[in-house]
């Protein structure tokens, strides 16, 4: 017999979010993750906020959501909220009951200038990897370098000379750009100052960029630093060296890296810290920084052969993490995103290892 369809909607609910995800879901071992780096960054979290007036909504809310974000390519902090509003499981990861309003998405906006003062997506991915350092899945020993061009929020007809007339306001007027130099030190965009003019290697278009950049360890390919930078022609190498620098202590280290890094400067910094860098020679026209008393060992051969999985990194936050092109302006917002995403690809990346929370 044929069933009638019948819209009948119960008065009462009387069960949890909890109870509607699947115990092998891949988002229960990552909000484990989360939860504990989270309750570790409650004393930042408090000194953020004011002890009188109304209660904010919880930044572990807010961040669980940015994460959410990341981790399901979701373009827009209104999308977000919206998903978040009629999905159970969204609802249970950030921690909302199912009758429980969801928060307006300018939330985000108005309070993003203190996330970011705080530096609390630094702490965050500090965080996850202390939890992967931890459950000893990090190499201390052995790590790999390398960057990549994140496309502003702007367009090239905002490329515009830095003492010339200022724009008309409305829609973006005719160019022509035919036989016009466009240089960053006499150039700026009029939508994001920050933004640098680059493009990805000869014969490449140029566009409006920023300059992301990634450490990894080379053991289980977890990102242990992460950074935004102006998009510069020595922005990979002298980034490189802060990183390597912080993780960089007594003992010899070694750092993998491209034929982009193979230059004398870069080399005598990276010695003077007591790294060997393992970085792929660069014999176009030129004699290499690279000799053979690095190249001889067989830790060479390995470091130019798992340097390359840095590249997975930057695919999943491509297309993943929704970062190809930044929908934010400002090379400090631009960081702070990205190193959130960062802190969500390890996530994911200690979830496919089995990493248990203790």
């Amino acid at each position: 017999m044929r069933g009638a369809e019948t819209k009948t909607e119960a008065l009462f609910c009387y069960l949890s979010p909890e109870s509607y995800v699947p115990k092998d879901h891949p988002l229960r071992s990552i909000r484990a993750m989360v939860d504990k780096a989270l309750a570790e960054l409650s004393p930042q979290f408090e000194a953020m906020y004011s002890h009188t007036g109304r209660p904010s909504i919880p930044p572990e809310q807010l961040l669980k959501a940015l994460l959410l974000q990341a981790l399901y390519t979701i373009r827009s902090n209104r999308l977000l909220v919206e998903q978040i509003s009629y999905s159970i499981l969204f609802r249970w990861f950030v921690g909302l009951a199912l009758d429980e309003k969801v928060w307006d998405h300018s939330s985000f906006s108005t309070n993003l200038e203190r996330l970011i003062d705080t530096d609390v997506a630094r702490l965050l991915l500090a965080k996850v990897v202390e939890q992967a350092r931890r459950a000893k899945l990090l190499s201390d020993e052995h790590f790999s370098v390398d960057g990549t061009l994140i496309e502003a929020w702007a367009s090239i007809k905002s490329f515009r000379p830095k003492d010339g007339p200022k724009p008309p306001v409305g829609r973006n007027t005719e160019r022509d750009f035919h036989g016009e130099k466009l240089k960053n030190d006499t150039h700026a965009s009029t939508t994001d100052p920050d933004a640098r003019i680059a493009r990805r290697s000869s014969g490449k278009e140029a566009k409006l960029s920023y300059h992301g950049h990634a450490l990894m360890e080379n053991r289980n390919g977890i990102i242990v630093d992460a950074r935004i930078t102006h998009a510069t022609g020595t922005a990979e190498r002298d980034t490189a060296v802060e990183m390597i620098a912080d993780v960089a202590g007594n003992k010899r280290i070694t750092m993998g890296g491209d034929k982009g890094y193979d230059t004398k400067e870069c080399v005598k910094d990276l010695r003077a810290l007591k790294v060997t860098p393992h970085i792929a020679q660069n014999t176009a026209n030129r004699r290499s920084a690279i000799d053979g008393r690095t190249t001889r060992h067989e830790g060479y051969k390995t470091s130019l052969r798992i340097r390359k999985r840095i590249e997975e990194a930057f695919g999943w936050l491509k297309t993943v993490g929704n970062l190809r092109k930044t929908r934010h302006r400002g090379i400090a917002k631009v960081d702070w995103y990205f190193t959130m995403a960062i802190a969500a690809y390890n996530l994911v990346r200690l979830r496919n290892l089995g990493t248990k929370t203790a």
